[in-house]
């Protein structure tokens, strides 16, 4: 055993999704006196600007949003109680098919070597025993987040480094009932054509899949403040209609695939720490 302090470090593409996918975990591994590392990817800049404004509206500024969602990002730090914040500040990419896709300075038409280097370095600084990250397919598509997979795998690979490897995912469950929610709090919401259900049908994995469930219910309240931190974006921010009671009665358990396991913990597993103490 060293002085060096259990570290978890999360890797994501924008800032707030920080909270949605890992803010539990980030939360409650905090609590527990573990080093929660975050990295954020990209600057956000292709959100929402201010008073609502769309990217490629008059008036939206990606560098207005980016330092706006600089702010709203370390307030979100700060609820969840994250030691330490790393920002890449690569450009937002935006959704697939948007024109800031072939941006040069885009995240998504970065050289992944080059992203990787950079994130190589972090890990080599913080040593963590535990990374987390998204699945090949950025969990639905996002070409910002399926990057970010790239550039983690990719460092990990630069690395002498053996950590827990860990992608975020969602049971098939726990995807149908956040359709349910969806519907329940907007009855005006029109039903998915067959080719859009069949693709929300693939997000995730079937139940029996998953190999790590960790339950966060008692930090959904912070997950939730959070996520609120985002102000900027309440607009897209689908969860925060729902209020602290009902979300966290659907957010309250935090899911992943675990990909790489040094310790030889058997799953399926309550603890992204099982086995490294």
């Amino acid at each position: 055993m060293t002085d060096r302090p259990l570290t978890l470090m999360a890797v994501h593409a924008h800032p707030d999704d920080e909270a949605t996918g890992t803010g539990g975990v980030l939360a409650r591994y905090a609590a527990e006196g573990i080093r929660t590392v975050l990295v954020t990817c990209t600057d956000g800049g292709c959100g929402d600007g201010p008073g609502g404004v769309k990217p490629g509206e008059p008036g939206h500024d990606p560098a207005v949003v980016a330092s706006m969602r600089l702010r709203e990002l370390k307030a979100s730090c700060d609820v969840l109680g994250v030691s330490d914040l790393e920002t890449l500040d690569y450009a937002d990419s935006g959704m697939i098919g948007w024109p800031s896709n072939e941006a040069p300075e885009s995240f998504w038409q970065t050289p992944v070597e080059k992203g990787a280097v950079r994130l190589a370095e972090l890990m080599r600084h913080y040593r963590p025993d535990v990374v987390v990250t998204y699945d090949e397919n950025g969990f639905y598509g996002h070409p910002d987040h399926i990057q970010a997979h790239r550039v983690t795998m990719a460092a990990l690979e630069m690395t002498e480094l053996t950590p827990k490897v860990y992608w975020t995912t969602m049971p098939h469950s726990t995807m149908q009932r956040f359709g349910e929610a969806m519907r329940e709090f907007d009855e005006d919401m029109p039903e998915p054509d067959p080719a859009e259900a069949a693709a929300m049908a693939e997000i995730g994995l079937p139940d029996d899949e998953i190999t790590t469930w960790v339950d966060t219910t008692a930090f959904s309240g912070q997950k939730f403040d959070a996520l609120a931190a985002h102000a900027s974006q309440g607009e897209n921010i689908f969860f925060l209609r729902m209020g602290k009671e009902r979300f966290g009665e659907l957010m309250g358990m935090e899911t992943f695939l675990r990909v790489q396991d040094p310790t030889g913990t058997a799953v399926p597993e309550k603890d992204l720490f099982a086995g490294l103490r």
